[in-house]
């Protein structure tokens, strides 16, 4: 099967842990490589930020991803790409005219506006993965989300034209029902995790003295790292290590504020951006990793320390209510609440019975439920289901005739109407 998977903003290529570069990217790329590893030709489109990039760029057998221009060729913030999304479209839409993929992916909102124009008048069927909804981006930064005024509209255009939606988690499933989104054409599909890389035994390191904590993620407010540091006040003698961010990012420097506030700066370490290599070493050198962001659409982190046998606390929302399991594999809180937080790791932490407990059951949940080779077996289904409904047929033991590469640089307008039955 030829696979398009368009990614506007979250190259598969990009080091995690910049403003934009988190989970999603993990997503691509790892999802990307599963399926091309089940036989399947995997072309990723993401939008080109640099003249030096080559136009394409082998990043796995079977995976190629290809910079598509669109807009100025320097980094931009994601909530500036909407305007380029025409043009990004447009490239795509001459190019599927003389090759169509048998399938086309899109990940966010932008990329599904971009993908339905390039599928416009073809018969190629969209599937959509929204990464996060507009809607509770909205509910929990109100004047603070920076998305553009159309993209809560947009993303309810979308999900009525493509032909399937995979949610994520099932608390995406009911934001989608409150947004009056069908449930037919929606399915749910998790992230997952390389059980390979991610284990409990390897490498660790030296994160400091006492229990160590570990937060990890990009460095943005609503990650909820400073409820980590406020709850540090209930937990004598832990030191918590962030990593995440890049120099010059203020959402460290503010930490590190209301660290010297709270009177626990020297329990803090920030690490900064670390590779997609150190990570596993990372939590494996910590006690508990601890992920307590306000909402999360899925959350990769809890379920990489999972399969590293670390126990997790996490906030109770989004995916972390369908990966972990209280008491069993980690304990969930309340987002935002220092003073439970700070219970639930001194808990933890009093009892090694316990951590050691919590830790091999998650260890075995990551590796049983979401190893990516199961996760791209669902994906493919979801795949098939959106073929049939487009009364098309692909071999699904993996075409490799023709890999969906070689943008054209022509193009026109950006419309994404058109009927989820259509073709």
């Amino acid at each position: 099967m030829k696979i398009a998977m368009v990614s506007e903003h979250a190259s598969p290529l990009a080091t995690v842990g910049g403003a934009d570069a988190g989970g999603q990217n993990v997503h691509v790329a790892a999802l990307s490589r599963a399926l091309a590893a089940r036989g399947h030709r995997v072309t990723v489109y993401t939008r080109r930020e640099s003249h030096l990039q080559p136009e394409e760029v082998a990043l796995a057998p079977g995976v190629t991803v290809v910079h598509v221009p669109a807009g100025p060729a320097v980094p931009m913030a994601k909530d500036d790409l909407l305007g380029w999304m025409p043009e990004f479209g447009r490239r795509l839409a001459r190019h599927w005219r003389a090759a169509p993929p048998d399938i086309a992916h899109s990940h966010f909102w932008m990329s599904g506006l971009a993908t339905l124009t390039a599928a416009r008048d073809s018969a190629v069927p969209v599937v959509h993965t929204f990464h996060a909804l507009g809607t509770v981006k909205r509910r929990h930064q109100g004047e603070a989300d920076t998305s553009p005024a159309t993209r809560v509209k947009a993303e309810r255009l979308i999900a009525r034209q493509v032909d399937r939606v995979i949610a994520t988690c099932s608390d995406e499933v009911a934001e989608l029902r409150r947004m009056r989104i069908p449930g037919d054409a929606t399915r749910v599909v998790p992230c997952g995790v390389d059980p390979h890389a991610f284990t409990p035994s390897g490498p660790r390191v030296d994160l400091g003295p006492g229990p160590i904590l570990l937060a990890l993620g990009r460095a943005v407010p609503r990650k909820g790292v400073e409820t980590t540091i406020r709850a540090l006040r209930h937990v004598p003698g832990a030191t918590l290590v962030v990593a995440g961010g890049c120099p010059g990012e203020p959402e460290p420097e503010r930490l590190s504020r209301v660290a010297d506030a709270c009177g626990v700066a020297g329990r803090v370490r920030f690490l900064g951006r670390v590779s997609r290599e150190e990570v596993p070493v990372l939590m494996r050198s910590a006690d508990v990793v601890v992920s307590v962001p306000w909402y999360e659409p899925f959350g990769i982190v809890p379920l990489e320390a999972m399969a590293c046998g670390v126990p997790v606390v996490a906030s109770a929302v989004g995916g972390h209510l369908d990966t972990i399991v209280p008491e069993v594999t980690g304990l969930l809180v309340p987002p935002r609440d220092e003073e439970t937080l700070g219970h639930a790791l001194r808990r933890l932490l009093t009892d090694p019975l316990l951590l050691k407990a919590y830790g091999a059951a998650g260890a075995e949940r990551a590796r049983s439920r979401y190893g990516w080779s199961r996760v791209a077996a669902r994906t493919v289904a979801v795949y098939s289901e959106a073929q049939a409904s487009r009364g098309r047929t692909s071999d699904m033991r993996g075409d490799r005739s023709g890999d969906g590469r070689g943008l054209d640089r022509g193009g026109h307008g950006l419309n994404p109407g058109r009927s989820r039955r259509a073709g």
